[in-house]
């Protein structure tokens, strides 16, 4: 795809990107796209896929209660917790408005792991890495923002999302569809969002402006992006998920570049 070559341009010492479409197959690369960097939150849509195997299991339900005081499995996926962002102090109640939290984030993986007796990296490792062969991955603190992948192993996960084998296609869904449905919020680097939807572990894209995918990105799609330069989007319309990852921080190049790699990602996609 010619259009990924855009991420010559971008500010940055090292940058790697891929397309892969709903079927599995990779429509481009470029760039190292076997080289390991720092994802910081775009860890969050792993850790997540990780609890929803645990649901599926058996090992916790998505209504018990874990993290604060009324919080459940379900309210730390989505952020309406009410936890700080990077603190374990409670801002909010449960349910009432979308405070986006890493401290929930751990307060989930340390909630699987009491349950499931495994400590949440290897319990990540052995219900989603492994099985998908993201053998460069690895969880190396934080369930919220300490993994470190490729882009390589990052299209084996999108395109498991995509086309899940390891969930339940209707529990997929579930993760991609909003949950808490109107609540505000702030956007880490975009502000107040009214409403910041969200699913299960995944930012829906929904009528966000500014945002980090593009103008021509629909309303459908989901996905994350990290404070470390990096970004994984799905946009189910298109039939295909975007994964950058680079070695410079988020700022004002990233809300510059990001957009235009994406709309030009999609129409190549579409044949324009």
């Amino acid at each position: 795809m010619q259009s990924l070559a855009m991420i010559e341009n971008w500010p940055v010492p090292t940058a790697a990107v891929a397309v892969v479409r709903a079927d599995g197959s990779v429509a481009g690369a470029h760039g190292p796209t076997g080289r390991r960097f720092p994802l910081a939150s775009v860890t969050k849509p792993l850790a997540a896929y990780a609890a929803l195997i645990a649901y599926e299991e058996g090992a916790v339900e998505l209504d018990e209660p874990a993290g604060p005081a009324g919080s459940t499995v379900r309210h730390l996926l989505a952020h309406t917790s009410g936890l700080a962002f990077d603190e374990d102090r409670v801002m909010a109640a449960p349910g009432a408005r979308r405070t986006y939290s890493n401290a929930g984030f751990e307060a989930l993986g340390d909630h699987i792991a009491k349950a499931t007796d495994i400590p949440f990296a290897d319990y990540l490792r052995q219900a989603v890495l492994e099985p998908l062969g993201m053998a460069s991955t690895t969880l190396e603190g934080s369930p919220a923002k300490d993994a470190v992948s490729t882009v390589d192993d990052l299209v084996r996960f999108a395109a498991e999302v995509q086309a899940p084998r390891l969930l339940d296609p209707r529990t997929v869904l579930e993760a991609m569809t909003v949950a808490y449905p109107g609540l505000s919020g702030v956007l880490p680097g975009y502000g107040q969002q009214k409403p910041n939807d969200w699913g299960l572990g995944f930012e829906i894209r929904d009528g966000k402006s500014p945002h980090w995918t593009g103008s021509a990105s629909s309303p459908r799609t989901f996905g994350h992006f990290g404070q470390s330069g990096t970004f994984l989007w799905v946009d189910p319309d298109a039939g295909a998920a975007c994964v950058a990852l680079s070695d410079r921080d988020f700022g004002p190049w990233a809300i510059e570049a990001w957009p235009p790699l994406t709309d030009a990602v999609l129409a190549e996609l579409r044949g324009r």
